[in-house]
């Protein structure tokens, strides 16, 4: 049987949260999505709460991963420990509240989800990626296995699909809100997608106001980031997996205004 998986970029602030409320379910139910994940790490500008996290399951999303923003809400601590379906990187410090890999039933199988955080760019005293993926997947796999790669290097995404080829069914990229043009399928059958993009502002720089971007790269003081004003969009893929095999068949960007 063929799955259809959608992976949603980051979610950035309250007017990003509800353009995924307004239009998931049309989405998923136009493309016969069967499993849902999506990056909410962004979803309070910096950080989620509880009370977020829940609209996010309400508008579709199956499992919630998250970044380098795990923790910019303190309160989400406690729903990290208690929620199976909120992933925050697997490859934080054994200190960390929460896990970053889950296993979930979706019909007749099981899809796995892990969530990882780069290095290169991003100094958040994390585990190596590739070593914690690797200890990860030499447990018993489900039949469809998914990672979220919340990282700031391109290089460092690529490099990771190519050593987890075979071994994964998809693997996106999240963090940079930028949707890149490389699509595809690779030698070994795992879907790639370098950054999915984010879900948030048109006209923004990340999602933030774009005055408050230009004035900090002018050396000035562009104060506390405001999520930027106006019409939004919804960025992300969908990935069409081969239950007997756990290999990719196509990936197709999506882009909802």
């Amino acid at each position: 049987m063929i799955y259809h998986i959608l992976a949603i970029g980051d979610v950035v602030g309250e007017q990003g949260l509800e353009h995924l409320e307004r239009h998931l379910r049309t989405l998923k139910k136009l493309k016969d999505i069967h499993f849902t994940v999506v990056n909410g790490e962004n979803a309070s500008g910096v950080g989620i709460t509880p009370e977020q996290a829940e609209r996010l399951y309400r508008a579709g999303a199956d499992v919630i991963t998250l970044g380098n923003h795990t923790f910019g809400k303190a309160q989400i601590a406690g729903q990290l420990e208690e929620d199976p379906c909120l992933l925050r990187p697997a490859n934080f410090t054994g200190r960390a509240p929460g896990k970053g890999w889950g296993v979930y039933e979706c019909g007749r199988i099981q899809i796995g989800v892990m969530s990882l955080i780069g290095r290169c760019g991003l100094d958040f005293n994390a585990d190596n990626p590739f070593t914690t993926a690797a200890k990860l997947l030499r447990e018993d796999r489900p039949a469809l296995t998914l990672v979220d790669f919340h990282a700031e290097a391109t290089s460092e995404k690529l490099a990771m699909g190519y050593y987890l080829d075979g071994r994964i069914s998809a693997l996106w990229g999240t963090h940079t809100h930028v949707p890149t043009a490389d699509g595809q399928i690779l030698p070994k059958g795992t879907g790639y997608l370098t950054d999915l993009g984010m879900t948030g502002p048109v006209t923004s720089v990340l999602g933030i106001r774009p005055e408050q971007s230009v004035e900090m790269f002018l050396g000035g003081l562009p104060g506390r980031y405001q999520v930027a004003p106006g019409p939004c969009k919804m960025q992300g893929a969908v990935f069409s997996l081969d239950s007997e095999n756990g290999l990719c068949l196509d990936v197709e960007q999506v882009d909802i205004r």
